[in-house]
């Protein structure tokens, strides 16, 4: 059998598999959703509500009719912050329970432990947190920001509007504040900024003993220079976090901390007048006045049944994305993942702050960007924003082995594509 002819069949093999598995994904009166977050452990503080805001989309839809006609029917599972559970509950989801779509993940560890069964089984995520970068599959809609729509655009406000000189780096120990913050190093230095004033921390998840290392910051900052602290801490280690900045009298003023992972619902639990004036960088700020979020907030304080509880960045992104996910479905006229992946690159959505989130070929979307103060009611006042969106960026234009990648899964098939050898680095279709 000559070569051709054996990968035209092993690829009809594969398709007809494909279509077969979307047809069970999608039975005959009903599409199941997966939702995959952390309802326990250290990152439940962040993702349980993402739970419920999926909920709440998934109610909504069936409220209208369905999708094709078929009710939406949710599968939730809890892998409890324990990212080696993560891959096995998406395993279940897609190969036990047959979901269509699965909306999930907080952390770049999770993501990165689900990927290759999402990719092995053909699954389809939509992954709604910032994250670092350096990644394009073909089965993962990337909703949550690219570094260059949060943490390039934080540290050119900070430079610009605040004068800051001197840079403290502190981060959670795992793959997405130490992929950032080596993003940003290079990127600070690139703009002249000297190797002794950037000083990089990493503490534990769930890190809660933080005299000694706000210390250290209060030291660092003590140079005569202006400072400011970049945090991609995650999860509930920032209660303690924040706490301690109070204790040890770091006001905005004198140290600046601007958070990428701290948004309405981390400040809901702590005591917010000492941070006020404090910095956070999204895309989505819940004070936002828009008849697009005025709507939002009130049908999710009327399906949560508490208007204490607040709104968030990542939120948003599920919103967005559910929306996309839909329309995908309705235009291919199917929830066959294979039909859906392809529909997507080029469909618009309202997004909440009043601008239109679009999919780009290498499955990131278009986003605005905000920074934020911290007001004393846990709510924050934009004080910067883009004149429109930024479109994401897959890949680093400032680290060497990144910035002669592209991603484009509609014309190249390729999610790391090399413009200089030319050729497809990894996985392709």
């Amino acid at each position: 059998m000559n070569t051709k002819y054996l990968k035209h069949t092993l690829l009809a093999g594969v398709a007809a598999m494909g279509l077969l598995a979307g047809a069970a994904r999608a039975d005959d009166d009903t599409i199941k959703v997966g939702i995959l977050h952390s309802l326990s452990g250290t990152m439940a503080i962040s993702e349980t509500t993402l739970k419920d805001t999926v909920l709440m989309m998934i109610d909504e839809q069936n409220k209208k009719g369905g999708l094709l006609g078929k009710k939406l029917v949710p599968v939730v599972v809890d892998p409890a912050s324990n990212w080696p559970l993560f891959a096995e509950k998406a395993s279940e989801l897609l190969e036990k329970d047959h979901v269509a779509v699965i909306f999930g993940c907080w952390t770049s560890v999770s993501r990165k432990s689900v990927l290759p069964v999402i990719e092995k089984d053909d699954g389809l995520l939509f992954y709604p947190v910032q994250y670092e970068g350096e990644e394009s599959s073909r089965n993962v809609i990337y909703t949550g920001a690219a570094p260059n729509q949060q943490a390039i655009p934080a540290v050119d406000y900070l430079m610009k509007e605040v004068k800051v000189k001197r840079w403290v780096l502190e981060g959670t120990d795992y793959v997405y504040p130490r992929t950032t913050n080596k993003i940003l190093e290079a990127y600070l230095k690139l703009k002249g900024v000297a190797p002794e004033d950037i000083l990089i921390n990493y503490t534990p998840f769930g890190f809660s003993d933080w005299q000694s290392e706000v210390s250290k910051i209060k030291a660092f900052g003590s140079a005569g220079k202006k400072t400011a602290v970049v945090s991609t801490i995650n999860g509930d280690a920032n209660v303690p976090f924040y706490k301690e900045l109070g204790n040890q009298k770091i006001s905005a003023e004198d140290i600046p901390v601007v958070a990428f992972s701290v948004g309405e619902e981390e400040l809901s639990g702590i005591d917010t007048k000492p941070l006020v004036g404090h910095l956070a960088a999204w895309n989505y700020f819940e004070s936002i006045k828009t008849p697009e979020n005025t709507a939002f907030i009130k049908q999710w304080h009327d399906y949560i049944k508490n208007p204490k509880r607040t709104t968030n960045d990542p939120m948003e992104a599920h919103y967005i994305g559910f929306n996309l996910w839909v329309k995908a479905v309705e235009k291919a006229g199917t929830a066959n993942v294979d039909k859906v992946i392809d529909t997507l690159p080029g469909l618009e959505t309202p997004n909440l702050t009043g601008g239109i989130a679009k999919v780009l070929p290498n499955h990131h979307i278009t986003k605005p960007v905000y920074i934020g103060e911290i007001r004393d009611d846990g709510q924050f006042d934009v004080v910067w924003q883009t004149k429109g969106t930024v479109p994401g960026d897959a890949w680093s234009d400032y680290l060497p082995g990144s910035k002669d990648l592209e991603a484009d899964w509609v014309t190249l098939k390729c999610g790391n594509y090399n413009t200089k050898t030319k050729k497809c680095a990894g996985q392709n279709y």
